[in-house]
């Protein structure tokens, strides 16, 4: 909660500059306003504006939660307070709630094209400079589930690493007795053979990367001959057109990157009575 504080009082301060030109001559007494979809969408970003109201002193009441659907002409929230802290916060309050919104509508529309499947949706690393854990926040709220948070949540082992690596199956016995007992090792594998190599070196997760959905079920079928243990995740440009086709072969989980950087923002607005 800390953090999110933090990240709103900077989204603020980076909005009014030295200080909104509006609020020494603005009007006197307490103004009421709304905040109205004018989108189709999942409403995500309200436990940041929640905090964004509390910070600058305003009265906020959601009528939609995070998560719930939303309509054109849904009205989302109703705001009082005085008119210069309601205007200096507008855009920074629409802001969160836009683009929060925006990534959650992107995830249920995956979480949809694949429900019905034994099968993971994941997001990715591919988030904007300083606002991983917000974006990440409303993919989950959208119905994905948070991949790596950051490097240290998990070794991943991409290709640019195994390029740095002469034996593997060394290599991960030296990594297990540095790395935390209970973190798992992922490979990311492009051909059979390397997931094959990569199972037998002792690797906890493979990432199917950029593999036809073929070519995934025969990993599958090897997986569960061989090393049952081992988590399968498909990867690589996969997008709504695609991912049922691999969430069809037997993956464990299914992730793209698009669920965050392809998604358009909702649009919102705020309306004075």
């Amino acid at each position: 909660m800390i953090n999110i504080k933090k990240f709103v009082k900077n989204a603020i301060i980076e909005d009014n500059g030295r200080g909104d030109l509006f609020f020494d001559v603005a009007p006197k007494g307490r103004f009421k306003a709304q905040v109205i979809c004018k989108d189709d969408g999942v409403l995500a970003g309200v436990k940041y504006a929640r905090i964004l109201a509390r910070t600058e002193k305003f009265d906020c009441k959601f009528l939609k939660l995070d998560g719930d659907r939303l309509k054109k002409g849904d009205v989302i929230a109703k705001l009082e307070g005085k008119a210069s802290i309601l205007l200096s916060s507008e855009r920074t309050f629409l802001n969160l709630l836009q683009h929060a919104s925006g990534i959650a509508t992107q995830a249920s529309k995956y979480a949809q094209a694949i429900e019905g499947y034994d099968v993971a949706l994941l997001d990715t690393r591919k988030t904007r400079p300083q606002l991983r854990d917000f974006e990440k926040y409303a993919s989950r709220v959208g119905g994905a589930i948070n991949h790596r948070l950051g490097l240290d949540d998990c070794l991943m082992l991409k290709d640019t690493h195994l390029k740095t690596i002469d034996n593997l199956s060394e290599f991960i016995k030296k990594a297990r007795k540095r790395i935390s007992w209970v973190t798992k090792i992922e490979i990311e594998c492009e051909t059979f053979e390397q997931v094959k190599h990569a199972m037998e070196a002792g690797a906890d997760i493979i990432m199917c990367d950029n593999m036809k959905p073929t070519q995934i079920e025969d990993v599958v079928k090897y997986r569960d001959e061989n090393f049952t243990h081992v988590l399968l995740e498909a990867s690589g440009n996969i997008n709504l057109d695609t991912i049922e086709s691999y969430a069809k072969t037997g993956v464990d989980a299914v992730s793209s990157g698009s669920i965050i950087h392809q998604a358009t923002w909702l649009d919102f607005s705020m309306k004075f009575d």
